[in-house]
């Protein structure tokens, strides 16, 4: 295994483990098997090496776009969004130590925000192109016209994520499968 991928899973280890907080450099290092100095050879800062974590080890809402942006036109419209919907929700469930970790640490996350903007990245992206896709099954006849597509991919996108973060907290009443049956029948009722 490649150094930089030793860091990667071993930052994720200790995110998981001792949360944002305790996922130290030296730590990271020490469960690598490296030198703190070789963390920064290959990441330029903590906030790097947690989007790393992010974009390589958690599942990707990016290809789960892609299969619903290939998906146009095709299928059944409430079943693709399902299954785009429980990606949405595993990311949102695994992503939800980093997220609270970052936004626990002011400094920690005005750093990451930086690197977001510097690399045109962020958690809008992914709801703007779900909304993109919505307005082409619009055109498609496929989804109602009156449905405001921006709305829909944000209250899509916001359910997930509330879901995900509820998970934490309580036993959820149903199972994600027929949750996201539901919400997604919800969305594109006629």
């Amino acid at each position: 295994m490649r150094t930089r991928d030793r860091i990667i899973d071993a930052a994720e280890q200790a995110i998981r483990e001792f949360g944002i907080a305790g996922a130290t450099t030296k730590r990271i290092a020490q469960q690598a098997g490296c030198s703190e100095a070789l963390l920064y050879k290959h990441f330029a800062g903590k906030e790097a090496l947690f989007l790393a974590v992010l974009l390589e080890r958690l599942p990707a809402l990016g290809p789960a776009l892609a299969r619903l942006r290939e998906s146009t036109g095709q299928g059944d419209l409430a079943g693709n969004l399902a299954e785009f919907a429980l990606t949405a929700l595993e990311f949102y469930t695994k992503a939800a130590a980093i997220a609270s970790g970052l936004l626990a640490d002011p400094s920690l996350m005005a750093g990451f925000r930086g690197m977001l903007a510097a690399n045109d990245m962020g958690p809008h992206l992914p709801i703007r192109a779900l909304a993109e896709i919505l307005r082409a099954e619009q055109r498609g006849g496929r989804l109602d016209e009156g449905i405001d597509a921006d709305a829909a991919a944000s209250m899509l996108m916001g359910a997930c994520f509330h879901r995900a973060n509820l998970s934490y907290y309580i036993e959820l009443p149903e199972a994600d499968e027929p949750w996201a049956a539901a919400i997604t029948r919800t969305l594109v009722r006629k």
